[in-house]
């Protein structure tokens, strides 16, 4: 199979480019002294990991437990499950620890602490726990000065259960798009996931791991100290959002939906494609940033981008590539430009949600070769 005999719409992966994705994050790690622990709810592919894992990567982070399982059934055992845990999963979640996975599980507050500790009393399986920490007011956590952190530290302790480490995302980074900014959230970020681990210690709670991460913060902290590991996702494809902050260029952009035209509205300078918001997902995530890249970035088949031109539109199965507006003489002759049955690349706003779209990646090599790898979905 070759790009141009592919249906569309359909999910490609630059391999050049994703493999140049994940020897640079790992070679930042490594200089940093932290262990990496990718999040691979980006992809959710077995293929993908093993390459993360293959550079370097210790241990995988994820955020539904179908990914844990997924994972651990094709040999990976060290997991961390990045969303508190609500009490119905507890079950699930053990069933995973009594076969041999070493899942961590994540709690924020005093009433899931209370329900896990009651599960054990009941002889389950006693879990590591981890506690999530705010250090950026994003969304989820415990701030590291709040009395909270060491009350769910002694519901643990005592219940016999161990705390394992702490852990924080700084979510708002992808509000940001400078390097100073995202420097000093990075520090903000280490800083609080630190003292939080402090405390706990200070108040006798053992507290091994301090884990933090986005793909922003890891791109931009300066140092790590007393940091054991970061997670980050979209790094290993990038995508339009991570290229306003900053943080990659368009032809780091790993990920890409091929297309086909199907038809055009010459009166309107309409493109018409055959991946609507079905294919590219409804994110529209650049709609708040400094450049708007409508529902994504259309690239000719070789992946070069087309800058004149946006996929400014979408329904369902129907994309609206047009030109940008804003530029002089960009209205032209569409059909001429693009004919009938040309296929295009378009890259995502947002590589996790565009790749949720999709049951399979088509995997393209420097050679021109395309293998099919396996994207599985559900919670």
């Amino acid at each position: 199979m070759t790009l141009d005999s592919l249906d569309t719409p359909a999910a490609l992966i630059d391999c050049a480019r994703m493999e140049r994705n994940i020897a640079s994050m790992q070679q930042r790690m490594n200089a940093l002294g932290v262990r990496f622990r990718p999040h691979v709810k980006t992809t959710k592919s077995i293929d993908v990991v093993r390459a993360q894992l293959a550079a370097g990567a210790q241990g995988i982070t994820v955020s539904t437990l179908k990914e844990a399982e997924e994972f651990f059934a094709a040999g990976i055992t060290d997991i961390l499950y990045a969303v508190g845990i609500a009490p119905s999963k507890l079950v699930r979640a053990m069933a995973l620890k009594k076969e041999g996975c070493d899942l961590k599980i994540v709690v924020d507050n005093a009433a899931a602490a209370v329900a896990i500790v009651d599960f054990c009393r009941s002889g389950g399986e006693r879990p590591e726990v981890w506690i999530e920490v705010d250090t950026d007011g994003h969304r989820c956590g415990i701030a590291p000065e709040q009395d909270t952190l060491l009350a769910v530290g002694r519901i643990f302790q005592g219940g016999g259960i161990g705390v394992g480490g702490v852990m924080t995302h700084a979510g708002a980074s992808y509000e940001l798009n400078t390097p100073e900014a995202l420097a000093a959230l990075a520090e903000q970020e280490r800083a609080g996931c630190v003292r939080a681990a402090q405390r706990l210690r200070a108040a006798g709670i053992p507290c091994a791991a301090v884990s933090v991460g986005s793909t922003p913060t890891a791109l931009s902290a300066e140092k790590l100290d007393g940091v054991t590991e970061v997670r980050a996702g979209v790094y290993i494809f990038f995508d339009l959002v991570m290229h306003n902050v900053g943080v990659c260029a368009l032809d780091d952009i790993a990920l890409s939906v091929v297309t086909t035209v199907i038809g055009h509205r010459p009166e309107k300078g309409w493109v018409i494609l055959d991946a609507g918001w079905m294919a590219m997902s409804r994110d529209r995530g650049t709609s708040k940033q400094v450049r708007d890249f409508g529902y994504g970035q259309p690239c000719s088949l070789d992946g070069a981008p087309l800058e004149r031109y946006v996929l400014a539109d979408a329904n369902q199965e129907h994309g609206i590539l047009s030109a940008r507006s804003s530029q002089s003489g960009a209205v032209d002759d569409v059909v001429k430009r693009f004919p009938v049955g040309t296929k295009l690349r378009i890259l995502p706003n947002h590589a996790c949600a565009t790749g949720a779209q999709f049951s399979e990646y088509h995997a393209l090599a420097a050679s021109g070769e395309l293998t099919t790898w396996r994207r599985f979905s559900g919670w």
